[in-house]
């Protein structure tokens, strides 16, 4: 999920891990901030003890063209490098459809507090998603909104365990 504005819109994490020259890039026109989230979400990875895929991995922020800000990206694109390596299987996250993962990661894997929480989960019960993974922080806030479950975590080793 994102904003625009006050209004909550659903962005696709699209993540394809290949051969090649070692590369990390995000597209699907990412701010200053999304990208950058590519450093949080290297070292979050290898410091939660994973090891990052020296591949090319690329990330798409879908629909394309749509402006996407902010740092909330952070914990959906580390799940979707996790999944595209089989650290995680889609398989094994219950409703994985209907699921959307909300965060900042910080440089040794914790799930920091976003903004804008309440808007994307109101926006996120309008669209059928029926559970949302976010940080510990915004867990009241989210709760607000009856019909999702809310799931709160810390960390990045602890949001793999738990799906």
């Amino acid at each position: 999920m994102s904003l625009e504005g006050l209004n909550g819109y659903l962005v696709e994490i699209q993540t394809d891990v290949s051969g090649g020259l070692p590369n990390f890039e995000v597209v699907g026109l990412p701010d200053v901030r999304v990208k950058e989230a590519k450093e949080r979400v290297k070292t979050a990875i290898k410091n939660s003890g994973i090891e990052f895929p020296s591949r090319k991995i690329i990330v798409n922020l879908a629909p394309a063209d749509i402006r996407k800000e902010g740092t909330f990206f952070d914990l959906s694109i580390a799940i979707g490098i996790l999944i595209a390596i089989g650290e995680i299987s889609k398989i094994k996250i219950e409703n994985f459809e209907s699921t959307i993962f909300l965060g900042e990661l910080s440089l040794d894997g914790n799930v920091n507090r976003v903004n804008g929480v309440l808007p994307m989960c109101i926006e996120a019960l309008e669209l059928g998603i029926k559970r949302v993974i976010l940080p510990k922080e915004n867990a009241i806030e989210a709760s607000i909104i009856k019909g999702l479950e809310i799931v709160p975590v810390d960390d990045l080793t602890g949001t793999i365990e738990y799906i």
